[in-house]
């Protein structure tokens, strides 16, 4: 008989996870497939191929997906947390919170790691030094108060984990000292607190750059949503020569055009389209993937300072992105599509209505195990769902004009598949609709 417990969840032996740190190379695949399977719950690992890099690290056909990178996924480092499928299936029968046997088997002292950008001060300089502890290629932090690294989010007594790119492990004393009289004005450090990597240990978990939480970067990534116009989206792309190597990028931005108007800017590294990394791509496979986008396209990019700033980390430039469409949507007029009726007090009913686009409305369902109700659990920035009003943790209470608060996800699903193309979903935020049926009772 199986009898769930959180805190008992790691050393249950019908309880098998793993953490599965996964490193490609230039080219390479990771060598599994991620899928959402109908009467299935989760994200489960399929298609590992033998011999392949996930298969080498542990992971299993039927795995379920718990985390990446801590959330984060970017670059070529992929940290995996996975539960095998029959505790899994076992586990959400019951109707237990995963993310309780998460917590359980990293304990609730374990904190992100923080890579901080410090400005040297030209009096104080860094404002830290180093000082070997424990075995060799381990590095305690102590700072100057008000020092540029306190400001820059360093904390007394921090572990170095990593400095502009070089492993703090592979370093002795001498080297680091060195590498910090050379680093002229900045220096990029990734430290975390003394707790946090003795769980990371223990656990044999890495720490990376990727699961940080970032201090003072000078430069982010921006995800940019363009409407085409009669006379196109008014930029020209070109594959050019740059001192970190050859990147696409962005020229010729015209003047009103709906490339300017997002914050494209003369020069701009592109990375994305539509959310596809186009670092590996051929010239003519952009073009082909911006032709294809219809009348609205995304694309991310970085400003050249930016992308030399990363490669020389050796970080990619979509780790830390600022979602510029968000920012913007704050400043623009609500759309027509997006009907809000007001219910009282602060919380609004929103009647959205969806036009299908070329990836689908750009939003997930989310639903209780074994339990009636839908909610929404992610939403795309600039898809079909974004413009029309829908948010995370939005409660489902119509789909088409039918009340779907007593139906199971498998039903609401089917609801939106027979509506063809077009959807309109009456929807409400969580806490209106939690006080809106304690009104009711």
């Amino acid at each position: 008989k199986f009898t769930f417990n959180p805190k008992e969840g790691i050393d249950n032996p019908l309880m098998v996870i793993t953490e599965c740190v996964l490193k490609k190379e230039e080219g390479e695949a990771y060598g599994f497939h991620l899928r959402v399977e109908w009467v299935k719950q989760g994200h489960i690992i399929r298609n590992v191929v033998s011999g392949g890099i996930a298969g080498r690290c542990g992971l299993e056909d039927g795995d379920r997906l718990l985390e990446v990178n801590n959330v984060y996924l970017s670059g070529h480092h992929l940290c995996l947390l996975v539960l095998d499928g029959d505790a899994y299936e076992k586990a959400t029968a019951k109707g237990h919170d995963l993310r309780d046997l998460v917590k359980a088997y990293k304990g609730e002292d374990l904190k992100p790691p923080r890579l901080c950008h410090i400005t040297r001060d030209p009096v104080l300089g860094l404002g830290m030094k180093f000082t070997p502890v424990g075995e060799k290629g381990c590095f305690s932090v102590s700072l100057v108060p008000g020092g540029a690294a306190e400001k820059a989010g360093v904390l007394k007594g921090d572990r170095l984990v990593w400095m502009n790119g070089a492993v703090a492990s592979d370093l002795t004393h001498s080297a680091l000292s060195r590498m910090m009289k050379k680093c002229g004005k900045y220096i990029t450090i990734l430290v975390i607190d003394s707790k946090s990597e003795k769980k990371y240990t223990q656990l044999k978990m890495p720490i990376l750059p990727t699961m940080a939480v970032p201090h003072h970067l000078p430069y982010r990534s921006k995800k940019l949503e363009l409407d085409l116009a009669p006379e196109g989206y008014g930029f020209l792309l070109r594959f050019e020569k740059a001192p970190s190597g050859r990147t696409h990028v962005l020229r010729k931005v015209d003047t009103g055009s709906p490339a300017e108007r997002a914050g494209i800017r003369d020069g701009d590294v592109l990375l994305e389209v539509n959310g596809e990394s186009v670092e590996l791509l051929q010239h003519d496979e952009i073009v082909t993937r911006v032709r294809e986008s219809g009348r609205h396209i995304s694309l991310t990019t970085v400003i050249p300072q930016g992308h030399e700033f990363y490669t020389q980390l050796g970080l990619s430039p979509l780790i830390f992105c600022e979602d510029d469409a968000i920012q913007m949507e704050s400043r623009e007029p609500v759309p027509a599509s997006q009907h809000c009726l007001q219910t009282g007090g602060s919380s609004k009913t929103r009647l959205c209505s969806l036009q299908k686009g070329s990836l689908g409305y750009g939003f997930n369902f989310g639903c209780r195990p074994q339990c009636p109700g839908t909610f929404i659990s992610q939403v795309a920035p600039g898809s079909p769902g974004k413009k029309a009003g829908l948010r995370m943790g939005d409660i489902v209470i119509e789909v088409n004009g039918q009340n779907v608060e007593d139906q199971y996800l498998e039903d609401v699903i089917m609801l939106v598949k027979e509506g063809g193309p077009c959807l309109s979903l009456l929807v409400k935020d969580k806490e209106g609709y939690d006080d809106l049926k304690k009104s009711e009772e």
